[in-house]
Formats: C-alpha cells, structure tokens, sequence
C-alpha cells in the first residue's frame, strides 16, 4: 500500500476522533457533512480514486499552498509570505483575481485606520453589536468576533506590503443603519487609484472587470451613484467631470489607471510579486492529499501536467463559490436556479469545497448565496443595484402586485422572491421591475444613457418589455392587467405623498443611498405615468455562493464533529460566511473574504 493509499483509510478513522475546540456545527451543517458521500459519488470522484490521482508527479514543496487567487487566497499568500514562509498559489483560470477582480470591491471593515481618519465614529462595541444583530446567533460570537478584531490590522497590513490604499465610501449607509450599532454613513471602503504599470508584463492576466469603466475616465465604486443622475443633477455632473479629468491626467502621465476590482487584485498580485510569491495560472486543483489524517498538499494540474506540491505547514483553500455549478445548485438551492444568472467568476464551480468535503469537512450555507436581483441579459446578466431604487419604478410578481420594498438590501430582495415563490412556482420568480419614460428620460440604465432606445438584443431575449399602456404591459409580462392597474394607481397616490406604508421604501438612510435627491417628498419614490412604460424581467441572481467549508475563529476547517481538519484553513466563498444568512453592508464579501485569508495565514505561521 502506498502512503497515498494508506493516508485515505487514516483520514476516515480520524475524522471520527481528532481533537477540537471549536463549538459543535449547526444542525444544517451536520447535515451538509453526512452528504459528503453522496456528493464524492455524484462527481465521480470517490476516495480510491482521489488516493490514486496523488500519485502524480512530485511538482514542489512549499511551506503553505494557497488555492485561488482572489481577494482571500491572495491575502493570505501575501500574510503568509510577509511571515518568511514559502508560498505558491494555484489558480484554475488563466488568468488572476477571481470575482474579486470583476466586482466593485467594496470592502466592509468596522473599525479599519480608513474610516477612522475619515472621522467615522465607529467603535469595536458599537462594530460588536451591529454585527451580532445581523447575523444573528447562528454564526458562532468567536468568530464574529475575530472578523472584527483583524479586519483593521489585516488592511494596515495590506497597505504596508502592496501598493494598495483605500478610500472612504462616505454616505454608503450600512444595510441596516437602524440596527444597534448601525451607522448612516457606513463603514466601507473601496481601493484607491492605482497605476497597472505597478505589474509590468502581468497586468494582461488580470481578470477583466465585470463592467469595464468608461474609456477615458477613472471612476470608482462611488461615482456609479451620481453617474446615473449626471443628466438630473448638478452633483452628477459635477462627478461625471471628475470622472473625465481623471482619466485626462492618467492619460496625461502615461498611466494605466485600475479602480474597484481592477485595482484590488492588481495591487495584491504587485504585493506578491515584491514578495517573491510564483502565482500558477491554468493550474486547478484536483484534490488535496492527507496523510495521517492531515491535509500535506494538493493535487493540480499545472497546464495539463497532473502532480502533486506538499505542503509542509498547511493548504489554504480560498477557491470561490459553486456558482457556475450547476449540478452543486441544484444538490443545495432552491429552483429556479441558473449558473447564467450570477455574475461571480466563471471558473467557479466549487472545486475547493468539494475537495475538502471530500476531505472531511463539513459544509454550512449552501442553500444561499450573494443574491441581488438581476436582469438576465443576453451575453451577461445584469446585477441591479441603482435601477430598481431610483424614484419612478417599482416591481410586482406574476399577479401584478407589489411584494416587497424595492430599496431593500439586494440579497433580501431575492430572499423574499424565493420565500414567497415557495410552494407557488411561478409566483415571484421571475419579478417584473416596472418604470416609465420619465424615468427614462432621467437616469442611466446600467449603460444606456437616458433617452437611448435599449438595444434590440434585450428586447429579443425577453428581458426588457414595452407597451403605451399599463393594460398593455400587463399583456406583455402575462399578469393580470385589472390588478396591475390598481397596483399603479396605489403606489402612485403613495408616492405623490412621499410614504409607502406597504412596504416601507425610504425608511432607513440605505434606502435613499441609489436615489435622486432632486425628488421630493421622499427620493425613492415618485409615480409611474408616463408612456411609454418599459418592464424588466427579474431572476434570482447573485454575485457568487455564500456556502462552503466550515471554519473556526482561525480560517481552521472543522469536520461534522466540531474537530479540526489539521494542515487544512479556508476563506473567501469557499468557506461558510461570517455573516451567515445576512449581508451587513457594501463589501461583505470582501472584507471578510481577506480578513480569514490574513486569519488562516497567521495561524500557520504562528504553528
């Protein structure tokens, strides 16, 4: 028997009596362990086979593997390396960043030397209470209270060992700002601009941005809010210009300027690439090997070549979600469901977690995800953030009736489609967001400018529907034309008077945050009357998977028992969120995606 061989049958008698400190799992993740069978079965991969694929080739030995090179696996190389601990990173796609590099990178960290320059009055208790109240009890105080206490030393270490800075997202209200502890203003951040000169030859492996920004101008996560009111608003316009003399001064001094997602991923590859860390491209992971009941390395293959690489301190899986998986989402999340509506990065389809399941690992969180509300567009869905708050639209399901506020946190949105669709298919899934050509006339739409006919490939595919009348919209979308009118004719006397006692849109300071102030009483709302009227088809969309492995207060991997997994960490989307069902502002993901890669690498270093 080879020690591959032997190491499989050890890891099952271990996984059964490995010492842990950590509290035991839920219920929902002792069940998503006891599925490790099933899914190993499903994919074809069973432990014999996993054993035999770790007969590759040697390929390296390292101190620490780290498994994906987005905002949390490059983290935590950069944490592990600036430790004296010799690193390699392994990435699937050929090129780096992950979702991370396509998003807005908005990065949510109470507390962080940023914000508190910036004179935000936020406190640990005051970070403490918030965050307690949005996640609730089911993800463990410990490691709530972890992600608070690293997140602002992980950023000041970023920023002495990247060329990485931040600014203030002042007026990005957290999700709740009137929970305990809420603020306002918010607590998020965004990158800085950075010169993409910084990576040399390397800068052509970034992954391309979700939505690339408009040539000729710098903008950041920020601006998107007043770019859409350019035409309404003096403000706009004022930041549109901003935009363009910022992108005349790169210009100016031959730089190739790089914001949100850009800008964070290239600035953690420069931190790297000082750091001596190699970054394997086109290199994804197989499975990991264990001997002894410890995870010792990883099995890749590096552009076509299978072997293995050890790791003498410990592997670091920061892989990403499932989300373009399907055959995971239809194991774990609700219907309807579909990889074409999420926006995270395509070579994500959950070979880290899988491979730690397979490992041992149990699982948490897999019916959930990133959701927002998504236009599913031909090529790319459209993740809607501005459009469906701005005062002049509102959304209805397939009997013509409003069901939620329109303003809410993206991912609460989608949580009451999916709540409400339960047991009646078809009900709220898809959702139609209704606006008229007065607000068409004013604001963006994604990147159509205001008065701009949409193209005809929206119309084609059935994403975007047209009608002079509100009967014959009602005809267009399938809904009842008696109950889409009285639907309009309440929300219109509501919004004339600026309250929305239905659901409540404008109540708190992140309601207001994608509105057009110029609009008053209440700048989330104003009424639906001018033809013609558009509707939009809504889906489930999201921004990547919110389940994965289960980890303690140190990004340490826990088997259904509450045991440790030893020589195996996770962060990022393959992990199980720290903010659970919940999402407690702009950057969530972010923010404790890098703050548990920093986590997992000190750990290591620290053995």
């Amino acid at each position: 028997m080879t020690a591959s061989h032997a190491s499989v049958a050890a890891s099952a008698s271990a996984s059964a009596s490995a010492p842990g400190s950590a509290a035991l799992p839920s219920r929902r993740t002792l069940l998503a362990g006891a599925g490790a069978g099933v899914l190993a079965a499903g994919t074809g991969v069973l432990p014999s086979a996993v054993a035999r694929a770790a007969e590759g080739a040697p390929l390296g030995e390292y101190d620490v593997v780290v498994v994906g090179s987005g905002a949390a696996g490059m983290t935590a190389a950069l944490t592990a390396a600036r430790r004296g601990l010799s690193v390699l990173v392994v990435e699937k796609a050929p090129t780096f960043g992950g979702s991370a590099a396509r998003s807005g990178a908005g990065i949510w960290l109470p507390n962080n030397s940023v914000i508190l320059r910036a004179g935000v009055p936020d406190t640990p208790q005051k970070a403490a209470a918030y965050l307690a109240a949005v996640v609730g009890p089911e993800v463990p105080a410990d490691r709530q209270a972890a992600f608070l206490a690293n997140g602002p030393r992980m950023l000041d270490f970023v920023m002495a060992n990247s060329p990485l800075r931040f600014r203030y997202m002042d007026g990005y209200s957290d999700y709740y700002p009137n929970l305990p502890g809420g603020l306002p203003n918010g607590r998020s951040i965004e990158p800085d601009q950075l010169d993409g000169h910084v990576l040399g030859p390397e800068l052509a492996r970034l992954n391309p941005a979700y939505m690339p920004v408009p040539a000729g101008m710098v903008v950041f996560s920020q601006d998107y809010k007043w770019l859409t009111l350019a035409a309404v608003s003096a403000k706009g316009l004022a930041v549109s210009t901003e935009c363009l003399a910022r992108g005349t001064k790169a210009a100016l001094y031959g730089e190739k300027p790089l914001t949100m997602g850009q800008a964070l991923a290239a600035g953690l590859r420069a931190g790297l690439m000082r750091a001596g860390v190699p970054v394997w491209l086109n290199s994804p992971l197989v499975d990991l090997v264990q001997e002894g009941g410890a995870v010792t390395g990883v099995v890749v293959e590096k552009e076509g070549v299978r072997g293995v690489v050890r790791a003498r301190k410990g592997v670091v899986v920061g892989s990403g979600g499932f989300e373009h998986n399907a055959q995971m989402r239809d194991q774990y999340q609700q219907q309807p469901i579909g990889t074409q509506w999420s926006v995270g990065a395509k070579e994500n389809t959950g070979d880290g977690i899988r491979a730690g399941q397979r490992a041992g690992a149990a699982l948490a969180l897999m019916e959930d995800a990133w959701w927002g509300p998504t236009i599913p567009l031909p090529g790319e869905p459209y993740f809607c953030l501005a459009e469906r708050t701005l005062p002049g639209g509102l959304i209805v399901n397939g009997a013509g009736a409003r069901f939620v506020n329109e303003a809410a946190p993206y991912s609460d949105v989608v949580h009451v489609m999916y709540d409400r669709d339960r047991g009646a298919p078809g009900s709220h899934i898809p959702a139609w967001l209704i606006v008229d050509q007065n607000y068409r006339s004013k604001y963006l739409f994604k990147d159509v400018l205001p008065t701009i006919v949409f193209p005809d490939a929206w119309y084609g595919a059935g994403a975007v529907k047209k009608a002079w009348t509100w009967d014959g919209l009602a005809g267009q979308i399938g809904v009842p034309a008696a109950a889409l009118r009285a639907t309009l004719s309440r929300f219109n006397a509501q919004a004339l008077a600026g309250s929305d006692p239905d659901f409540h849109r404008g109540d708190t300071a992140y309601d207001h945050y994608y509105t057009d102030p110029g609009v008053l009483p209440n700048s989330c709302l104003a009424p639906v009357w001018a033809p013609p009227f558009y509707a939009f088809r809504i889906v489930p969309g999201d921004l990547g998977t919110k389940g994965g492995i289960v980890t303690d207060a140190r990004a340490r991997a826990l088997r259904p028992d509450g045991s440790v997994i030893r020589g195996l960490w996770a962060a990022g989307n393959a992990s199980a969120a720290v903010m659970g069902h919940s999402y407690a502002g702009a950057g969530s993901t972010i923010g404790p995606a890098m703050t548990f890669g920093y986590v997992a690498a000190n750990d290591i270093a620290d053995a």
